[in-house]
Order: C-alpha cells, then structure tokens, then sequence
C-alpha cells in the first residue's frame, strides 16, 4: 500500500474514533520502539490506545494516539530515512505530568509497570504531594496530587 492509501486509510479510520478534542498543547513523542511504548503506557498510566498506524515495514509505528488521565498523547517511532531520527535530548529537559487522584494508587501501577522511580510520593512545600519517574524509554514523568480541603 502507498503512503497516500495508508494516509487516506488512516483518515477515515480516524473520522470514526470518538476522541476527547485536542485543544491547548498535545506533546508528541518520537520514540524508538513506539508500539512497545505503547503497551507500556497502557499497563503504567492507564493509558487508552485509541488509533495506531502501523509503518509498511511491520515494525514501526507512524503514529498512535493514546488518552491518558483525559488528555492526548501521540507517539510515533522513528523514521530516519524521512528526516526524523532520534535526537537524544536528555529526558530531564522536559517533564510529562500527570495531575491525579490517589497518587499512591497511579504511582504504584507505573513502578510496578517498571517505571523506574525517581522520587517517592511525598508532600510538597506548595501543598501537592508529588512523584517523579522515568519510563523504559527515557521520558521523565510526574505526577502530582492536590489534597482534598478538609
């Protein structure tokens, strides 16, 4: 199949997934391995996949949409051949963070998953309590919980 009919392909199958709206800011991740990250983020944040787009190659992804928490994350592997290598960028640059209920509860899951845990669940100086992880792929996460008013 040529890019063209996987593209046209694609947008139909698309048309038909009822997704939350992307508004504001959707991080996009390039990832070696995006199909893996895919389950990983499945099994560690709950993730929903919603649509994946496979390469013709059988091994990559073009893209995938995942819902995590109520907002969207694309992924995607890849593709030096098309001008989009990886570019190792410490992961400490950014931070992809999560705004929960029952840290304990979502922080458990993901180093349970084999996110590898940068900082314990603890309480914040500006009231959050507050973790910190890095998944099997180099992406740092937080995740954070604002205590209910007594």
């Amino acid at each position: 199949m040529s890019v063209t009919a996987t593209m046209e392909t694609a947008a139909q199958q698309l048309a038909a997934i009822e997704a939350p709206p992307m508004t504001g800011v959707t991080p996009h991740l390039n990832l070696v391995g995006a199909s893996d990250a895919s389950e990983f983020y499945q099994r560690a944040f709950g993730a929903t996949e919603l649509f994946r787009l496979p390469a013709d190659d059988g091994q990559r992804l073009l893209h995938c949409a995942l819902v995590i928490n109520g907002g969207t994350l694309m992924i995607c592997d890849c593709f030096p051949e098309m001008g989009h290598g990886f570019e190792h960028q410490p992961s400490g640059s950014f931070t992809m963070h999560l705004q929960v209920e029952d840290i304990d509860a979502w922080f458990k899951r993901a180093a349970e998953a084999g996110a590898e845990v940068l900082q314990p669940v603890e309480a914040m100086f500006w009231g959050d309590r507050y973790a910190r992880l890095r998944d099997p792929y180099g992406v740092h996460w937080s995740l954070g919980e604002t205590p209910k008013a007594a």
